[in-house]
């Protein structure tokens, strides 16, 4: 009971002479929804891709469910609930065949559960696929992703480009699912404060590489923006560890820091200066001062 649903030791990916992802490590306990936050190219596809045995890994392992993905692609991807920013669909298909195609591939299909995220999205079961806007097509992939209770959900970027009512149905259709059932969620977005709204853990991705990874109210905590009164004016920022940014002049510099407040005001009081005031950070924030830093 207490296996992890994800579990990617010392994963490597190499697209030529380009390193997509480097020596990443990830888990990912039942219940958990992890957020995953990069900047375009960051390798999060990459990763969700090795997660659904897409990709095979050429150094380290991916298991989902305790099972290889690759070797075992029955026995993981009949438990994932999957939507991505490309919605890949058979758009010649109208809604009610979509969902009688589906069913047909899953034992736990829900019909009671389909027919209310029907109409909970207010999709015409008789509409075709592609006379549909991006938005209705989402939340059509959204509901076979999620009408069989699958006990992994992954989304890749499932709101990036719809209107800002699509992302809101989106996000509440996940916050139900989490608090109905408790379900694990894999969720890929650039829109931070999406990210920051439902998920309880996070990982930020960086070329390839994990920055950070762990509950997101440890890392909320770890982080602060403060302001710093020195004895006397500096012409640069002084080197203190934990800073990531900084900005001011003279006497007065605020900086982003990542660690414990105690240690800020003990570093700051050896540099002859005083922490004269502290703000905690959005998660948005965060991700801007850890990818600048780094």
């Amino acid at each position: 009971m207490n296996e992890p649903i994800i579990e990617i030791k010392n994963l490597v990916r190499e697209f030529g002479n380009k390193r997509a992802l480097d020596n990443v490590s990830m888990t990912i306990q039942p219940g958990t929804v992890m957020g995953l936050v990069g900047e375009n190219g960051a390798g999060k596809t990459t990763l969700i891709k090795h997660v659904l045995g897409l990709l095979k890994a050429q150094q380290g392992t991916v298991k989902v469910f305790g099972m290889d993905p690759v070797s075992n692609p029955e026995g993981v991807l009949s438990k994932i609930g999957y939507l991505s920013e490309e919605g890949d669909m058979p758009t010649w298909m109208k809604v009610h065949e979509l969902m009688r195609y589906s069913a047909a591939f899953y034992p736990t299909w829900d019909d009671q559960y389909a027919m209310k995220l029907l109409e909970e999205f207010k999709l015409d079961p008789g509409a075709k696929l592609s006379k549909m806007s991006k938005g209705q097509r989402s939340r059509a992939g959204l509901l076979v992703a999620m009408a069989y209770r699958p006990e992994l959900l992954v989304l890749d970027e499932p709101s990036s480009g719809l209107d800002p009512i699509v992302r809101k149905d989106i996000l509440g259709a996940i916050i139900r699912t989490i608090a109905d059932d408790g379900r694990t969620v894999l969720f890929s977005s650039h829109l931070l404060s999406e990210v920051e709204r439902v998920a309880d853990q996070i990982s930020i991705v960086r070329n390839g590489k994990i920055l950070i990874s762990d509950n997101l109210d440890t890392v909320k905590e770890s982080h602060l923006r403060a302001t710093l009164l020195f004895e006397e004016p500096l012409s640069r920022h002084p080197d203190l560890a934990g800073s990531l940014t900084w900005s001011g002049s003279g006497k007065e510099w605020q900086l982003t820091y990542c660690g414990d407040g105690k240690s800020l005001d003990a570093a700051a009081k050896l540099l002859g200066a005083k922490v004269i005031e502290r703000a905690g950070l959005s998660l948005e924030e965060i991700f801007v001062a850890q990818v600048g830093a780094a």
